[in-house]
């Protein structure tokens, strides 16, 4: 006798065109399809209240969903998103209506978990900070476009600036652009007073061999690196205007975390949310992420523990985070990476920083007061352990240290 959880459950296979929708009532089933616009999709949402639907399923296929799930909101019929390959058929029985009447089989037997689903509220922010991620992200491949096509004219400002797309960079290009025979008391009046390389050196990278249409060229794409820049700070403000209280002081809460920026805070607190309550501890929302090592053993031995596939804008988010993090050298998290990269290599010891990095957000959303362990956190415990293991190392060299390990352990012990 099969465990019924819900008497009456809807199983759907959703689609770009088409909706496949099996209700299963007891042991009986009723099979329909539905077209995806508006006035379909109302259509289902009536046939599923007036059977009395107490839950639905359906895959997270692609965005698919979204709007069946937004109608589902409205008319307050509880609804499940669920990992495909949590529910995968037997293979060769394949069609839309199997699938439906699969995922409402395993629904009613409660062997369904569903997917973490925010509020729309927050759905709404993340589709905002999701937008200008990919606007950066899109901003970047230009600038690294137009250094190419700077090397390639033999402009060589990048090797004594840092930032490209600077301001004085920008002026700099502006002149080589717009002034065939500039000079070096050109050069002179744009040089910042801070930076290192004199009027001189920069006049002689700026010295290439440009076409007309690369001059055309360079001050076209340019225009496309201002422009995005400007609708960068567009969007920006429309997030700012968007985040009610409770996401801005959660926000500047793990903003004081090292490595974690506002706009890299704001991502964060899109994806994850302000309120901690839906993940009983960090493990699972570090697990969610998939930024922890997974489970892969058989016959009683561990194979490959990669990291499983998550939310991948949290997850580069915080790698993002977890890299910046690692150059201040006075950090935990700076201490923890060059602990780990000796012998388990940078990407995997910027995964673990990334992995403390959300921990600590963890429980920094959950009230308690940040605090940097500091960059002599692994210095601090076993001491007396690792002075003894470096004499022993010294002594293989020829170095005679006899009593230092006992001597400092002495004037430990009266200090």
């Amino acid at each position: 006798m099969e465990d019924v959880i819900y008497e009456r459950c809807a199983g759907i296979d959703v689609h770009k065109r088409m909706i496949a929708v099996c209700l299963r009532i007891g042991t009986k089933t009723q099979i329909r399809e539905f077209g995806t616009l508006t006035h379909e999709l109302r259509e289902m949402t009536a046939w599923l209240k007036e059977n009395g639907c107490q839950m639905a399923a359906m895959e997270s296929t692609g965005s698919y969903w979204k709007p069946l799930y937004n109608l589902f909101e409205i008319e307050d019929i509880p609804a499940m998103i669920v990992n495909a390959q949590h529910m995968k058929a037997v293979p060769g029985r394949k069609t839309d209506i199997k699938d439906a009447e699969w995922i409402a089989k395993l629904l009613s037997q409660g062997l369904l978990n569903p997917s973490f689903i925010p509020d729309r509220e927050q759905r709404e922010l993340r589709e905002l900070t999701r937008f200008r991620k990919s606007q950066i992200e899109e901003r970047a491949r230009n600038i690294n476009r137009l250094q190419k096509m700077l090397e390639g004219a033999n402009i060589k400002l990048s090797s004594l600036v840092s930032d490209i797309d600077g301001k004085t960079s920008t002026d700099l290009l502006e002149l080589v652009i717009n002034k065939l025979d500039f000079t070096v008391e050109d050069v002179d009046k744009l040089r910042h007073k801070r930076m290192n390389a004199s009027s001189e050196e920069l006049f002689q990278s700026l010295e290439g061999v440009i076409t007309p249409l690369q001059r055309q060229l360079f001050k076209h794409v340019m225009h496309v690196i201002r422009e995005q820049t400007t609708q960068i700070e567009q969007t920006d403000a429309l997030i700012a205007r968007y985040m009610n209280k409770a996401y801005v002081e959660a926000a500047i809460a793990i903003d004081e975390i090292p490595g974690i920026g506002e706009v890299s805070a704001q991502q964060i607190i899109a994806e994850i949310g302000c309120d901690m309550s839906r993940f009983p501890t960090a493990a699972h929302l570090c697990n969610w992420a998939g930024i922890c090592p997974g489970n892969n053993e058989s016959a009683g031995k561990r194979r490959s523990g990669k990291t499983n596939y998550a939310n991948k804008t949290l997850k580069s988010t915080l790698t993002q985070c977890a890299q910046s993090a690692k150059k201040n050298k006075d950090s935990f998290f700076s201490a923890q990476y060059q602990r780990l990269v000796v012998r388990r290599g940078k990407n995997r010891a910027t995964i673990a920083v990334a992995h403390s990095m959300l921990i600590a957000i963890y429980h920094v959303l959950k009230g308690t007061k940040f605090k940097d362990l500091g960059s002599d956190y692994y210095t601090n415990f076993n001491k007396e352990k690792k002075i003894n293991s470096y004499i022993k190392q010294l002594s293989k060299l020829g170095v005679d240290i006899t009593g230092y390990a006992v001597r400092s352990t002495i004037s430990e012990n009266v200090a």
